[in-house]
C-alpha cells in the first residue's frame, strides 16, 4: 500500500465518465479515503462554483479530509468550511490586454474568471459552449478593456473544436511572445488557457500539502491532459489514466488498468491505498 494522505483528482476525462458523471465505484472508493482521513481534492480547471456540485456527489463535503477544492488550474484554492479562498494568483493585466489582442487578431473572444462567473466582452459560440460545459453564470461585461486591468487568475480562448489547429497556433505565439510570464498551454486541443506564471495544478498541491503539514511526496495526482502535467510530475505519486495521451501516460509514475469510462480512478485506488 502506497503512503498517501492527499489525493488529488482531475474531472474532465479523469474522475468523470463521457457523461460527465462520478460512477459508483468511484464515489464509493473515495468516500473509504476521507473515512480515513486521506484528503480528497477535487483539482479542476473550472470555478469553485462548477466544481462544487461534483463535492457533493462525493458526499465528502462535511467531512475534515473533503473541505478543500482547487480551482481554475492551481489558481485558485478554496475552503468550504470556512467558505473563503485560501491561496490566489492574478494574471498581470499587460498579458492579459497583449493576449486578447493577440486573440482577436485571429478573429476570437476572450473570457476571464471569478470564483462563480465567467465574464466575457463578447458573446461567441465558443464562450457559450464552455459555460455550458461548467455550468456556471456568464456575464458581459461593456467595457472588457478596463475590466481585464484589475487582472484574473486565468484567460481562456475557446475556438471551434473542429480547428483546433487554430489554438495550437496561437499557443506557440503567445508562449514566444511572453515567455517566462504567463503559463500558456492546452487543456482540450480546442481550449488555449493562459495562467500566472510558475502556477498550475501541482504547485497548488504542494502549496496546499504545506498548509496540512506534510509534503507534495504524500500525495497521489489522477489526470489525462496536459493540464494535468504539473500534479503528475510533482505529486509523489503520479497517475495517468488509460486514456490519457502518451506523453502524459509516459511521464506519470503509474497508469491506471481502467479508463474514465470504466471507473479507472476507483480501481486504482482500491488496489493500492485502500
Amino acid at each position: 500500500m502506497m503512503d498517501v494522505k492527499l489525493i488529488a483528482l482531475d474531472l474532465d476525462d479523469t474522475l468523470l465518465d463521457n457523461t460527465a458523471q462520478i460512477s459508483d465505484e468511484n464515489v464509493c472508493a473515495l468516500r473509504k479515503c476521507a473515512e480515513r482521513g486521506i484528503y480528497v481534492v477535487l483539482c479542476s480547471g473550472r470555478l469553485e462554483a462548477g466544481i462544487v456540485p461534483f463535492v457533493r456527489r462525493l458526499q465528502i463535503a462535511g467531512m475534515e479530509a473533503g473541505k478543500y477544492v482547487i480551482a481554475i488550474n492551481g489558481c485558485s484554492i478554496f475552503d468550504m468550511h470556512a467558505r473563503k479562498q485560501i491561496f490566489l494568483q492574478k494574471l498581470a493585466p499587460e498579458i492579459l490586454l497583449r493576449a486578447d489582442e493577440i486573440a482577436k487578431e485571429a478573429g476570437l473572444e476572450t473570457q476571464v474568471y471569478s470564483s462563480d462567473t465567467i465574464y466575457y466582452g463578447t458573446l461567441n459560440p465558443w464562450i457559450q459552449m464552455d459555460i455550458d460545459l461548467c455550468k456556471v453564470k456568464g456575464a458581459k461585461v461593456d467595457d472588457y478593456h478596463s475590466f481585464l486591468q484589475k487582472g484574473s487568475p486565468k484567460m481562456l480562448v475557446p475556438c471551434n473544436p473542429e480547428t483546433p489547429e487554430v489554438a495550437q497556433s496561437l499557443m506557440k505565439k503567445m508562449k514566444a511572445e511572453f515567455g517566462n510570464r504567463a503559463e500558456v498551454f492546452t487543456s482540450k486541443p480546442f481550449f488555449l488557457e493562459i495562467l500566472p506564471p510558475n502556477c498550475g495544478k501541482g504547485q497548488a498541491i504542494g502549496w496546499l500539502c504545506n498548509h496540512l503539514g506534510f509534503g507534495i511526496e504524500h500525495a497521489m495526482g489522477f489526470g489525462d491532459g496536459l493540464n494535468d502535467e504539473s500534479m503528475l510530475r510533482l505529486c509523489g505519486y503520479g497517475v495517468a489514466m488509460k486514456n490519457a495521451g502518451d506523453y502524459i501516460r509516459s511521464m506519470a509514475d503509474y497508469v491506471t488498468d481502467f479508463d474514465n469510462n470504466e471507473s479507472g480512478v476507483g480501481r486504482f485506488i482500491e488496489k493500492y491505498v485502500l
